[in-house]
């Protein structure tokens, strides 16, 4: 029984550890000292994990999931990669010592404007056209 108690908490664990590189990411998309590059892969990494709502819900079976467990870890990763090692420490502090969680008001409406053009398209796919 040990052992599963144990993954739970490296889960847990692993999971604060996201929930705290978004925040980094997000104060390091601010920061003049973070190169132009690495700003812009952070922002989007950070809009997208942030936005109140996901590309691919949750309900949807295996799919809905597989942002939150590969697409925002691997962002992440590539997002860190960028940004100084020293630089992306510090905002690593600045998130833990930070109680409020930023939400992304720009990763929303991305999202909800690739559901909107992807209904768009379904929409014209599907209706039938005249003089076929």
């Amino acid at each position: 029984m040990g052992g599963g108690a144990t993954m739970l908490s490296s889960l847990k664990a692993w999971a604060r550890n996201i929930k705290r590189d978004v925040v980094a990411l997000w104060l390091a998309s601010r920061d003049p000292r973070v190169p132009w590059h690495a700003k812009l892969a952070a922002a989007a990494v950070a809009a997208y994990a942030l936005s109140p709502i996901d590309l691919i819900p949750d309900f949807i079976p295996v799919f809905g999931y597989l942002d939150d467990l590969i697409i925002v870890p691997l962002g992440i990763l590539l997002a860190i990669k960028l940004i100084p090692a020293t630089l992306f420490a510090e905002f690593r502090e600045q998130a833990v010592r930070s109680e409020q969680r930023p939400t992304s008001r720009a990763g929303l409406l991305f999202i909800v404007a690739v559901w909107v053009v992807a209904a768009a398209w379904l929409a014209w796919f599907f209706w039938p056209h005249r003089g076929r």
